[in-house]
């Protein structure tokens, strides 16, 4: 690492509260520590990782993440959610209603405190919260209303809403943060008529044509995930219920679409099955699903939807691409066994495997160098703790807590750490290593000749030998082997064994048609 680029940070929360601690790497093997064991109910930081909101039963408390100073306290009793904008300007708090018209949404400005809007909402999912969407460079913020998309503008919320649009039946919508030229809007099934995305420009939304649409049946509920860029929209949809009885958790297919209208239709996966997850790579340009029934494929795309690169097959049901997009870690948390496989995508080798059972969360540090996994409650109520692994997947860290309800890494801006040519460079150099397999150095003749003597047979019982046996061909692990197959159906590739059998087999066929041939020329001269 730079030493000119700042340390680490990651929280963890307990009983006790929570901690901001200092590292990896650590010094004396064990994190620094910044903030102490502070109470609170709940924690999140900032986008851009300078502050860190700390959530009470009445009160949200704002943290200065590089001075560990508290800088503002805002009252809101019986709080229930909260969360920053993009860049840290505004704060979005969610409380009980204590009904009537109570204003129990509200958007703050942090420095100063103050509530800049305010309006009463009956209740919040997982599904849609927040209920404000901004856009990454807070010009502009939006909210569904019923049957409609309103949007404010930031720089004076007096103005009310400044725009908006009608879709009746609107169920969910996702703004493209990066740059917020497009929206995405869900409208579900209604009396035979199937569900449907389209897709909007923010500048014309009141002209209500979109630019981009999709229809499907079975779906009962949906993902809209958008890339950097704003160019490419995926969806997973999610229905209930599964009409084949091959799922207990119901049926799930992705689609894709574009905002200028190259692509609309669904990706081409080559299993049958559930998505798991689909990730969009940092830079916008790719992205990796992995999908279908246990062992599970996992396949890279480029934005066209073309496939670029398959993983294989394995027990697997998440995606985490490292912040510059150069790694992605394949794994299966939950109820799967917890492996986890660490790619380099760019040379397209697995760089290592490990193993993290039991976990509940997992991220990549913002250095890009560092994966976290953490077992927390309530989900599991024992063996609760974290642990983090180098970028190849070898274990740097581990500790244990007898309760631990949340961890993660501060985030940190994409220009903070640089672009990794440390890391490259490691990666370069072990997969160098790895292709020309040289054997270690030494001085000593007697550990060379160790290292190149050939290695014991296995044994056979003497029914099962031959001289006319073929060799066993050198081990490959069910994925490597899975992924060739597959790579030669998408690209083209040839297997070289299959090729060499059959023009063994075709010359085969010639020597028997030629000994034929003289057989019969014999018997004819000994006849005459």
């Amino acid at each position: 690492m730079d030493p000119s680029s700042p340390p680490l940070n990651y929280i963890v929360r307990g009983p006790e509260g929570l901690s901001l601690l200092v590292g990896p790497p650590f010094q004396d093997e064990n994190p620094g520590v910044k903030l102490d064991k502070v109470p609170c109910t709940s924690a999140k930081f900032s986008d851009d990782g300078r502050k860190l909101l700390v959530i009470t039963t009445n009160n949200v408390e704002i943290y200065d993440c590089d001075g560990a100073t508290e800088i503002k306290t805002i009252d809101v009793p019986g709080i229930i959610a909260a969360v920053f904008s993009p860049r840290g300007r505004f704060l979005q708090t969610y409380r009980r209603s204590s009904g009537g018209q109570d204003k129990n949404l509200v958007l703050w400005n942090v420095q100063s405190g103050v509530a800049v809007h305010q309006l009463s909402q009956k209740n919040i999912s997982k599904a849609n919260w927040p209920s404000f969407q901004f856009s990454e460079d807070e010009a502009i913020v939006c909210r569904m209303a019923t049957n409609e998309i309103h949007v404010f503008d930031t720089e004076n919320f007096a103005k009310g809403i400044v725009n908006k649009i009608r879709l009746p039946g609107i169920a969910g919508f996702q703004l493209a943060t990066s740059p917020p030229t497009y929206f995405a809007a869900y409208i579900p099934e209604s009396k035979g008529i199937p569900a449907s995305i389209q897709i909007f420009e923010r500048e014309n939304v009141s002209q209500a044509q979109p630019v981009a649409r999709r229809s499907f049946f079975k779906c009962s509920s949906v993902q809209l995930i958008w890339n950097h860029g704003s160019t490419g929209l995926l969806v997973i949809a999610q229905s209930d219920v599964d009409k084949s009885n091959q799922s207990y958790y119901g049926e799930s297919r992705l689609h894709y679409l574009t905002t200028d209208g190259s692509h609309e239709g669904p990706v081409p996966l080559r299993k049958e099955g559930p998505v798991h997850d689909v990730k969009w790579s940092p830079s916008g340009s790719e992205f990796a699903v992995v999908y279908g029934f246990m062992p599970a494929r996992t396949t890279l795309f480029d934005k066209k939807c073309n496939p670029l690169f398959d993983f294989g097959t394995g027990p697997y049901n998440t995606l985490r691409w490292n912040p510059y997009g150069k790694l992605l870690c394949i794994a299966g948390f939950g109820n799967l066994p917890g492996e986890m496989a660490f790619w380099d995508c760019s040379a397209k080798k697995l760089l290592g495997s490990s193993k993290a059972e039991w976990s509940v969360t997992s991220e990549w540090s913002p250095d890009g160098r560092y994966f976290m996994t953490a077992t927390t409650a309530p989900r599991l109520q024992v063996d609760n703790g974290i642990k983090i692994f180098s970028y190849n997947g070898s274990l740097y860290f581990k500790k244990m807590f007898d309760k631990l309800y949340q961890a993660e890494w501060r985030p940190a801006e994409s220009t903070t750490y640089g672009d990794l040519p440390e890391l490259v460079e490691q990666v370069k150099e072990n997969l160098r290593i790895e292709t020309t397999n040289a054997a270690p150095k030494t001085s000593n003749p007697l550990s060379k000749i160790a290292v190149t003597a050939p290695k014991s047979a296995a044994y056979q019982p003497p029914h099962a030998k031959s001289d006319s046996a073929p060799k066993p061909a050198s081990y490959q692990p069910p994925h490597a082997k899975s992924a060739t197959a597959v790579n030669a159906q998408l690209f083209g590739e040839t297997n070289s064994s299959q090729e060499t059998s059959k023009n063994a087999l075709k010359n085969k066929k010639k020597r028997e048609k030629q000994r034929e041939k003289k057989a019969q020329e014999a018997a004819s001269v000994n006849t005459s």
